[in-house]
């Protein structure tokens, strides 16, 4: 692994300006790449402010030049033991060869738990895999979303094939229903239904109208159904019943007469 050079200005810049810190707090420290040494075991406590992979270290909350720097890559973070009683440690260790480990300590548990989950998560070996894990989840996402509109576009579609009106079926035309061969089925049961037994004036009035079935002819086809042509012809069933009331009241006649005269 070979040695990283850093602009001692543009880093220093980078820790004293105004751009917003990942973590910050203090922490005990015994020395490690990065950090001066300590004159003594019981370890220097300062002020750390992490940004990004970069772990900076002050003297103080105001101090306005970095003691130390620590770049988060090729790095574990550890729980470890603290040389001093009751403080809470951890350590960076590096993967690399002949690299001392940097020795931390927390106040508390808590302190101690929330730097070395964000300490874990700064480097930018774990961006790429919280980056690919992410673009997995968005191409499933939109797999799912495809195949849920592919899906839902489909049922649509089939329940308005179901659902379309079938006009030569179910039209319903001048009170009659029409069959697919546009016979007039309405009109002939309600012939066929009439009781038996009616004068003859009923059987000629039927007459006319059978006579237009025979024929395939019907007042409620497309072809007849406009108000002259219904008006003829149930003007001719009126036309035929008064003819044959005419003709039945010409043929009692006679009979009065006879009685009359006897």
């Amino acid at each position: 692994m070979g040695a990283m050079k850093l602009n001692e200005k543009s880093v220093t810049h980078y820790a004293l300006s105004n751009s917003p810190a990942d973590h910050m707090g203090f922490l005990r420290t015994w020395g490690g790449p990065g950090t001066p040494p300590t004159p003594s075991g019981t370890g220097r406590r300062c002020w750390f402010v992490l940004k990004g992979n970069l772990l900076f270290s002050f003297e103080s909350r105001e101090g306005r030049a970095p003691l130390g720097l620590v770049v988060l890559e090729g790095c574990t973070v550890e729980l470890a033991e603290a040389p001093v009683p009751e403080e809470f440690a951890f350590t960076i260790r590096f993967d690399a060869p002949g690299v001392r480990p940097h020795l931390l300590a927390a106040d508390g548990p808590a302190a101690q738990e929330a730097w070395v989950k964000v300490l874990s998560r700064a480097s930018f070996g774990y961006m790429r895999l919280v980056v690919r894990e992410l673009e997995n989840q968005l191409r499933d996402a939109r797999q799912s979303l495809a195949l849920h509109r592919h899906s839902s576009w489909k049922a649509v579609t089939s329940r308005c094939k179901t659902q379309a009106p079938d006009h030569l079926s179910r039209g319903l035309e001048n009170g009659h229903t029409l069959s697919k061969d546009c016979s007039p089925k309405g009109l002939v049961e309600v012939e066929s239904s009439r009781p038996a037994g009616r004068g003859g004036a009923e059987c000629e009035l039927q007459g006319p109208a059978s006579l237009l079935l025979g024929r395939g002819q019907s007042p409620v086809s497309p072809e007849t159904s406009c108000f002259s042509t219904l008006h003829d012809w149930y003007g001719q069933e009126i036309l035929e019943l008064r003819r044959g009331w005419l003709q039945r009241a010409r043929g009692n006649q006679p009979q009065c007469e006879e009685q009359d005269r006897a």
